[in-house]
């Protein structure tokens, strides 16, 4: 801190000694010695005080960096989140179409003898159960349709 040489502590140390004399000299140098460490002290405390204020700051200012880091995360997660969500219900939606145009095809997808009236159901002689009869005649050169059941 001060550039003191040793030649001048010694050109300090006679002047004391000359002006305080011998016996007023070591209360003196105690006194002194007293005040300086005070004032070290003091120094230091107030020096880690300010350190303590520092590390305080930056640790709130990373708290500060993690919060908003952990908060566009969460943004990033929602948006991902509902966008997922969205792509999903759109593949729902397309499947359900899809069920839809496979269990009900277009009249105009239809074969010819399709297109015709639902078959009707003819009953049998004994009460039972007939085969259903198309209402639209059979073309030509295909067999008509076998039952399963027997006649007897």
């Amino acid at each position: 801190m001060f550039d003191i040489g040793f030649s001048e502590l010694l050109v300090i140390a006679v002047v004391a000694l000359v002006v305080l004399g011998p016996e007023r000299l070591p209360k003196a140098a105690r006194f002194a010695g007293l005040w300086v460490r005070r004032a070290r002290n003091q120094w230091d405390s107030v020096k880690q005080e300010l350190e303590r204020e520092l590390q305080a700051e930056e640790i709130k200012r990373q708290m500060q960096d993690v919060r908003q880091g952990m908060q566009d995360t969460e943004n990033q997660l929602r948006a991902s989140g509902e966008a997922i969500r969205r792509e999903a219900q759109q593949a729902q939606q397309q499947g359900d179409d899809l069920v839809q145009e496979v269990r009900a095809p277009a009249p105009a997808d239809l074969p010819p003898h399709m297109s015709a009236a639902p078959d009707a159901v003819e009953p049998t002689q004994d009460g039972g159960a007939a085969e259903p009869v198309s209402a639209a005649p059979a073309e030509a050169g295909t067999p008509p349709a076998q039952s399963t059941e027997r006649q007897p």
